[in-house]
């Protein structure tokens, strides 16, 4: 296990950034080859539950999930315009400000609008 650890959410932005070492964060309880709306669900959980680090983890796993793709030859440079993705980097700007109940609204769109497969 990689130190330090932390189950408080936290370098997201700038502002809510207090070290140059990420903390490593709680591993939600969700399989690693859920689809992302498994992972929005349980980041729903878990901030509900405030437990921010373990809702910051999860949404980062939903984020990259949405994010795999194939890419063709030396078109690895072009980024990825995904509505969902920017849906849950709302999610991670709102819970670095620290406001849980405004979080908690946006990850409720995001999961409304999630694709259940």
């Amino acid at each position: 296990m990689s130190l330090p650890m932390s189950d408080k959410a936290g370098n997201i932005t700038p502002q809510d950034t207090g070290s140059a070492l990420a903390a490593r964060l709680p591993t939600p309880a969700v399989d690693d080859n859920a689809a992302a709306r498994d992972f929005l669900i349980a980041a729903r959980n878990a901030l509900a539950a405030g437990r921010t680090g373990e809702a910051q983890e999860a949404l980062e796993r939903a984020e990259t999930r949405l994010l795999d793709r194939s890419v063709p030859l030396f078109q690895t440079t072009t980024p990825i315009q995904d509505p969902m993705a920017e849906r849950i980097q709302r999610v991670l700007h709102t819970l670095a400000t620290g406001d849980r109940m405004q979080a908690m609204q946006v990850l409720e769109q995001a999961i409304a609008a999630a694709p259940s497969n």
